[in-house]
């Protein structure tokens, strides 16, 4: 068959490759047998250099979806059709792969075809199979219908790792500036028992995450089928390859998560129906890119509540946390149900240290005092609720434990050269109205400052409420 040929007739990028068909049956080589001049246009050949015969990848980049997908076309005589997101490109790509007749005994053809554009194309994300579209609305319900991110995100990993038919599936997240990875949500098949010498988050684990992005060469997955494919990552990363035979897996698709450029977790399966990757690759195509915006959102929202709710300069709640928080308890969102106790600390002296060695004298003293507060009230909360005030809710301790923390707090501040503050406290079980509660510390509070000053009037400074 004149290869040549079947790629000129073609209006489309076209090429044809052959596969190395190896004695005991195993696939080999992929090599770039013929193309057309679009095609060697986009990896940037002049006819003239083409030398047919090469391995694909004297053209374009390794990438070990491709291959895999290059094996599944010519191994079961199938057509393959994908629509995946070519990071290396910096573009999405629609791929058509298509089985041809071999005149040889060493080696099997495929035509290869793309199209592929800057951004995702809805429509063809969209043109999916009846199986992979009732997943994937099940997936944007799910996300809809509940309040609670977690649980939502839990109930989605289960109904993908029933689709894929894996023992195991999960969405890890990654933060690749602190090196660290977290799981998001878990899901193991009926009988599945985490191994004791499971690696997932473990010492050395990020070493391993960050081999992915290698593996998925700019591709949009990584997938092992079988155990003979799990061999060869030996030559790739040997701790990984070690630590998922100790783990038990033989086989594993990888799907990153990407938002705004950046790697931000991956959806994995492990042990999955390697009969059916071709579905597998089409649910958690479409499923993680819907993901990936979905936890980005989340994750913006977290740092915005964060930021919203955080004093900067001491890492304390703000005084709008403090209202959410009273707002809360008053509404019955999030009622007080056991005995608790309000500590207000005012700050003596900071305006005479701001006037006097400046606000960065005054910063400092602030944050030693913030200090002051997490070392004796270590599971209190406890928010700065203006200049130089700050407001402690302790909850669940007896009156006796509470005025213990109180004394161990004066205590402090009389070994203290600089921290110095005027309290008032007020401790009830739950029936006590929290603004009562703060009403009385307060009060107590200005008390407490009026007889500091008094003992130092060269400090005087009369705060107004």
């Amino acid at each position: 068959m004149d290869y040549n040929d079947v790629c000129q007739k073609q209006n489309k990028l076209a090429s044809v490759l052959s596969v190395e068909l190896k004695e005991d049956g195993s696939l080999g080589e992929i090599c770039l047998e013929a193309a057309n001049d679009l095609y060697l246009k986009s990896v940037n050949v002049k006819r003239e250099d083409f030398v047919p015969g090469k391995p694909y990848y004297n053209y374009v980049p390794v990438d070990l979806n491709y291959e895999a997908m290059s094996y599944r076309c010519v191994k079961e005589n199938k057509m393959i059709h994908s629509y995946v997101d070519a990071e290396f490109y910096n573009a999405w790509m629609e791929i058509f792969m298509l089985p041809l007749v071999s005149e040889e005994n060493n080696k099997l053809y495929y035509l290869f075809s793309y199209d592929m554009t800057p951004k995702v194309d809805a429509s063809k994300l969209s043109d999916i199979s009846p199986e992979v579209a009732v997943q994937v609305i099940r997936t944007c319900v799910k996300l809809r219908e509940s309040d609670n991110f977690h649980e939502a995100m839990s109930s989605i990993i289960h109904d993908l790792r029933e689709s894929c038919d894996a023992r195991r599936s999960c969405i890890l997240l990654t933060d690749f500036q602190k090196r660290k990875c977290s799981m998001l949500c878990d899901s193991l098949s009926e009988g599945e028992i985490l191994s004791s010498n499971e690696s997932f988050l473990g010492d050395g684990f990020f070493e391993i995450v960050e081999i992915w992005d290698k593996l998925i060469a700019g591709s949009n997955c990584f997938i092992i089928h079988d155990e003979k494919e799990l061999e060869k990552l030996k030559d790739v990363d040997q701790a990984w390859y070690d630590s998922l035979k100790n783990d038990g897996i033989y086989s594993l698709v990888l799907y990153p998560l990407r938002s705004n450029g950046e790697t931000i977790g991956y959806i994995m399966a492990t042990n999955f129906d390697s009969s059916n990757t071709l579905n597998i690759k089409a649910i958690l195509g479409v499923t993680s890119f819907i993901l990936a915006a979905e936890i980005s959102n989340h994750q913006l929202f977290k740092r915005m509540k964060i930021l919203s709710d955080t004093d900067l300069l001491t890492g304390l709640y703000n005084r709008n946390a403090m209202n959410n928080m009273v707002t809360d308890i008053v509404t019955g969102k999030k009622p007080i149900s056991q005995e608790y106790g309000v500590v207000f600390a005012d700050l003596n002296g900071l305006k005479t240290v701001n006037d006097t060695d400046g606000h960065p004298a005054g910063d400092k003293l602030l944050k030693n005092a913030a200090v002051m507060l997490k070392d004796n009230f270590p599971e209190g909360e406890i928010f700065r609720v203006g200049g130089d005030e700050f407001l402690v809710l302790q909850m669940g301790l007896s009156e006796k434990r509470f005025d213990n923390l109180v004394d161990c707090l004066r205590d402090s501040m009389d070994k203290s050269d600089s921290v110095k503050f005027a309290i008032g406290k007020c401790f009830g079980d739950k029936t006590l109205d929290i603004r009562k509660a703060m009403h009385i510390a307060d009060e107590r509070m200005y008390k407490d400052k009026e007889e500091y000053y008094r003992l130092h009037p060269e400090l005087q400074y009369r705060k107004t409420r």
